[in-house]
């Protein structure tokens, strides 16, 4: 019996779609680093994202595009994904000056993964042989590591998704080692490894304040750079007050353009200098650039700041009203990623002392349907809330517990493990057996 034509082209089909699967599965990109969110972190991502990409000369512009399609895809948005992937290698062009270079073998990946997914598995090949020829023509210095340009996006990717700091250094240290002349590489390592190590010990080497000085020269446009040296000195106690406002009289511009170093330096000015000082500074971006949603963002983190940690200082005439109009004005301009900006509205109303309005948002969002982390997260807050704000002490145990027996791993979960071994150590409070019950079983669950 002769075997059908049709059969024959639908068994070629397979064997090549078995073939693309596996090449697709070996890519160095986005679709394999294992980056798995729910919609609502994705949404957040996303926002915080597009808010950082406004930078001015944003030297890694191309990898926001590249992650911000990702995103995108994640979200089911397959268009606005393709239309990404697509400019950041226009922008990678750009910047590198040049058609092509190893700097498109993750963009190149992304977009082979895209178009399996969508079932145009042509333009899937001809991406995975653009990758092939970039890594024959390009490649990494072994068999055994991956190009620096790759090292370099990785890191990139994982500081801004992750929480794995110490991967994301070595990867960058990699990059910088490997490709010596590309600045940026370097400087990203030293800003991460300040970040990772404040993140693992609550403080940095002592060494690692010439780090960021050789870095900072060499790299003198880098804004970020020269508030992070400012910091680093101010910790170390040296009286830098002076020096931190002509910076930020002399760069104010350029700064108000920059959400990550507008961010670091408000919280210089909170920590060094005064928090009135850093919301007259925060207020003036913004009247330089209205329309920046990130420096309203940044306005009413001021305010909550003084709110949370400096209220025994004095209360600026009309602050409340301006921290509860600007909080409530993030919620239309992040209409996709509410929970934390109503969690903050929340806390400003509670400081403020509109106590029923505060209420009112925490019991309507503990009426939602949310992912386990979102959960932890509210419970959380919410535990410390009732601590505070309503002197309810037995309810924000109780919701402690709650946010610790979510089995995610986040900082909300471990705060709330920290707050009830506190309590059950103490000893003082009646219900200390109920929670050394409640974490041996915990233990017993893990």
């Amino acid at each position: 019996m002769g075997i059908a034509f049709d059969d024959v082209l639908m068994f070629l089909f397979s064997i090549s779609a078995a073939q693309s699967q596996t090449t697709l599965e070996s890519l160095q990109c986005h679709f394999t680093w294992d980056l798995d969110y729910s919609k609502p972190q994705l949404y957040r991502l996303r926002d915080r994202l597009e808010d950082v990409c406004t930078d001015r000369g944003n030297r890694w512009l191309g990898h926001f595009y590249n992650l911000q399609g990702f995103i995108q895809f994640k979200l089911e948005k397959y268009e606005d994904a393709k239309r990404l992937f697509n400019k950041a290698a226009e922008v990678f062009s750009e910047l590198r000056h040049a058609d092509e270079g190893p700097w498109l073998v993750v963009n190149y990946g992304n977009l082979a993964w895209l178009h399996h997914h969508l079932g145009e598995d042509e333009e899937s090949q001809a991406y995975l042989s653009k990758v092939d020829a970039l890594m024959k023509k390009y490649p990494p210095p072994s068999q055994s590591e991956l190009h620096p340009e790759i090292h370099a996006e990785k890191a990139w990717t994982l500081i801004y998704m992750t929480e794995e700091f110490n991967a994301a250094v070595d990867h960058f240290e990699k990059a910088a080692r490997m490709q010596p002349d590309m600045v940026d590489w370097n400087s990203s390592y030293v800003i991460h490894l300040v970040k990772a190590q404040e993140h693992n010990t609550g403080e940095v080497e002592a060494d690692l304040l010439e780090k960021i000085r050789a870095a900072k020269e060499r790299d003198p446009e880098n804004l970020y750079l020269a508030v992070l040296y400012l910091e680093q000195r101010a910790k170390k106690g040296e009286k830098v007050q002076e020096e931190v406002r002509e910076f930020a009289r002399n760069n104010l511009g350029s700064l108000s353009c920059s959400y990550s170093c507008m961010r670091l330096l408000l919280e210089v000015y909170k920590n060094h200098l005064s928090i009135d000082e850093a919301i007259d500074l925060a207020e003036e971006a913004l009247k330089m650039h209205p329309d920046r949603r990130h420096l309203k963002k940044n306005a009413a983190l001021c305010y909550r700041w003084k709110m949370l940690f400096f209220r025994d200082s004095p209360t600026r005439p009309g602050m409340k009203d301006r921290a509860i109009s600007l909080h409530e004005e993030l919620l239309s301009l992040y209409p996709d990623s509410q929970l934390l900006k109503k969690i903050d509205l929340a806390t400003v109303y509670a400081k403020s002392g509109y106590k029923a309005e505060a209420e009112q948002i925490y019991q309507e969002l503990l009426q939602d349907e949310l992912d386990p982390a979102d959960k932890q997260l509210l419970y959380n807050t919410y535990a410390r809330y009732l601590y505070y704000d309503q002197h309810d002490r037995d309810g924000s145990i109780r919701y402690h517990m709650k946010a610790a027996e979510i089995p995610v791993r986040s900082c909300f979960g471990k705060g709330s493990m920290r707050v009830l071994n506190k309590i059950k150590d103490r000893g003082q409070h009646r219900m200390c057996p109920e929670i050394e019950e409640f974490l041996k079983n915990l233990q017993v669950l893990e």
